[in-house]
């Protein structure tokens, strides 16, 4: 359990934050993704509640105290469950919990959570509700624009209203509807349109809340020009094919200290080979290090030796200092 005497951070995002992906948002991704960006808000995978409610908070909940500012994603419609699981949140020390209400894949239509509660506002109203009293934690809800035919604007709208009524102040809205059937979740984040002009009306209509938009951002100039109407933006899938892009666009929109791609390699080495004899595979370890140097000579000798030396039994720290000695940097960071 992290015993770190953080305090938990306020209630509002920050301006770039990293969206919550299966796979992808592991405790080694983000703790690489920290010391890369230092700003960036941070999310876990989302975690089914029933998962919680069942004892595996040691295998969903664990994190370093070094990735705050950190929020954990719930999966869940039932109440019980999700005060439950806030209530471990609390304990094992997040700076914020989220809810689900976007995600279209069957395993979580079939557990009735995800995009299907889009069309139960006044049950993701109770559930934001019960979190929220059960851990005295800020919670925030991850939507979409609409679920299948139910995607005109008042539909949205009534949507977030009601559930803005139960103290939810800040919506993470995916700018895109989602398909409950017909579609893959993969095509669910490419073929609905995306529709930004509606977040952006969201905002103004609504001053109160904190509006953040993900979906789609692939630039710098996209993420300046979102942040020009919205509270923040959450980006993706873009945060591991390039994640030193990722590390620029917060430098650009937050501050602090430019991004240094070698010296965040070097401070992941020590977690590394703590990771290693606790047993974590190597092949998870190396997986946010892959597009790290994209565009830089050496990048595809990089990708190879992390991607090969990973299936080598016994591989650990010093796989990812011999293939750091394939990449040259940029003459600007040479020296």
């Amino acid at each position: 359990m992290d015993q770190s005497s953080s305090v938990p951070g306020p209630a509002v995002h920050g301006r770039l934050s990293v969206a919550p992906m299966m796979e992808w948002t592991t405790p080694p991704a983000r703790y690489f993704l920290r010391l890369l960006a230092p700003r960036v808000r941070l999310y876990t995978e989302m975690i089914p509640s029933i998962a919680l409610w069942y004892g595996a908070s040691e295998r969903f909940l664990a994190f370093d105290s070094a990735e705050h500012p950190v929020a954990v994603q719930f999966g869940g419609s039932d109440p019980e469950e999700l005060a439950f699981a806030a209530r471990l949140a609390r304990e094992w020390g997040y700076d914020e919990i989220n809810l689900n209400v976007g995600c279209p894949s069957d395993r979580v239509q079939a557990g009735r959570f995800g995009a299907c509660l889009m069309r139960e506002p006044q049950r993701v109203a109770e559930c934001v509700q019960t979190m929220a009293d059960a851990a005295d934690l800020p919670v925030t809800v991850k939507t979409r624009i609409g679920v299948d035919d139910a995607d005109s604007e008042p539909f949205f709208w009534t949507f977030i209203e009601q559930v803005a009524a139960s103290g939810c102040s800040t919506f993470i809205v995916h700018a895109r509807k989602a398909w409950l059937s017909g579609l893959s979740p993969k095509e669910n984040r490419e073929i609905p349109p995306l529709d930004y002009p509606r977040v952006f009306r969201l905002k103004a209509d609504h001053p109160d809340l904190e509006v953040v938009l993900n979906g789609g951002l692939q630039n710098l100039e996209g993420v300046q020009a979102a942040l020009e109407h919205v509270d923040g933006v959450m980006v993706g899938r873009a945060a591991f094919s390039e994640p030193y892009s990722l590390a620029c666009w917060s430098h650009a929109v937050q501050g602090g200290e430019e991004p240094d791609r070698w010296a965040a390699v070097a401070g992941y080495l020590p977690y590394v080979e703590a990771q290693r004899r606790t047993g974590v595979p190597m092949s998870q370890l190396v997986k946010v290090l892959m597009g790290l140097f994209n565009g830089l000579p050496g990048a595809r000798a990089w990708r190879r030796e992390l991607t090969e030396g990973a299936q080598r039994p016994g591989a650990g720290p010093e796989l990812i200092e011999h293939a750091l000695s394939k990449v040259r940097p940029p003459v600007a960071q040479a020296g």
